[in-house]
């Protein structure tokens, strides 16, 4: 075919000087066409620059006492949570979509509760069982366990309640019996969400001590006292009876605060550094990428995934499309690996 005789497509660009008096006009040839390489979907996954994929996945699980149960959580539509003969059931279907990574919550009935956590380190408790029902199933399945007091606190609060205040160093001592019975269960990583100073350091020195040296910590580095959090809460029943969480989770207006809590967690041991929530703080899990080469975690959280699902109820939105669209954007910012409630329905469109 003869190529076409016209001319080049020009683009007329036009400047005004401050005083506006003058209007200089520039014909620049057309070169460069981006959309060249938006073509076809083949050309856009050729330069694809961030590919999700379910190895980047891990799916937060509840767990319960009881025996054949499963509740739906009224706030997380499609999240539930399951007694551990139901959820062993529901870990096959998770492992067959290709998720090779769980991390694990407890529903703690409140006759269990009490101010110290003490339910937390109890070796023969649910969190302990559990992994050592999976285990035993699911060898080759990552289990990490969520290492705080909230579920175990009478008072819905992170850490030891004395006069009002959370105790720092005192629920740091119970924190590191909570994960070395975790290690001992067989858990593969442990992850501390609490934000009690010192932790990780701690925790990884008891961890190594009882030999349990290739227990790995995934650190809740920045975690931040979060409005996003509220149907999570409403899963595990373990909202604050007073007060709030600023006094230990971080200021949503801070930046600089979450590289300083990153830097003391690398220091002090942490294999993962993790940022919760996600979706408002990209540019945080953006900062942090930058300045590490640790593997960096994000939590797409509880309300994340929530107003998702109320939205696509509506029909305002197109629930798969959105879903993909806010998987993909935490890993262009920076993570690694990306703990979400929406697992299971990412992988079945991403194969395993």
């Amino acid at each position: 075919m003869v190529p076409s005789s016209s001319p080049t497509p020009t683009v007329e660009v036009t400047a005004a000087d401050a005083d506006q008096t003058e209007i200089n006009t520039v014909d620049l040839p057309l070169v460069h066409r981006p959309r060249r390489l938006r073509r076809t979907e083949g050309l856009r996954r050729m330069v694809r620059e961030t590919v999700l994929t379910v190895d980047d996945l891990i799916y937060p699980m509840f767990v319960m006492e009881g025996i054949g149960q499963r509740h739906e959580v009224p706030s997380m539509p499609g999240c539930h949570r399951y007694s551990l003969d139901l959820l062993l059931v529901e870990i096959r279907e998770v492992v067959g979509l290709g998720i090779g990574a769980i991390a694990l919550f407890p529903l703690i009935p409140d006759p269990k509760k009490d101010n110290a956590g003490t339910e937390s380190y109890n070796s023969a408790g649910l969190i302990p069982q559990a992994v050592r029902a999976i285990k035993q199933i699911f060898p080759q399945l990552l289990v990490i366990t969520d290492v705080a007091l909230d579920p175990y606190s009478s008072a819905g609060h992170d850490g030891i309640v004395q006069d009002g205040e959370i105790l720092n160093d005192e629920t740091v001592a119970v924190l590191v019996k909570q994960a070395l019975a975790h290690a001992e269960a067989g858990a593969d990583m442990v992850a501390p969400s609490d934000m009690m100073d010192g932790r990780i350091g701690a925790i990884r020195q008891a961890l190594d001590a009882e030999g349990w040296i290739n227990v790995g910590i995934l650190a809740y580095s920045a975690k931040y006292a979060s409005a996003y959090y509220g149907p999570f809460r409403d899963a595990l029943e373990s909202a604050p009876k007073f007060g709030d969480k600023k006094t230990y989770q971080m200021d949503a207006a801070n930046a600089a605060e979450a590289l300083k809590e990153v830097n003391l967690d690398i220091v002090e041991g942490a294999d993962i550094v993790m940022v919760k929530p996600a979706l408002a703080y990209l540019d945080i899990i953006h900062r942090i990428k930058q300045q590490t080469t640790l593997p960096v975690a994000a939590y797409n959280v509880s309300g994340e995934y929530a107003m998702v699902k109320a939205a696509a109820a509506r029909g305002w939105i197109d629930e798969q499309t959105v879903m993909l669209e806010t998987l993909t954007s935490i890993k262009r910012a920076g993570a690694d690996v990306i703990l979400t409630y929406f697992a299971k329905d990412a992988a079945r469109i991403l194969g395993g």
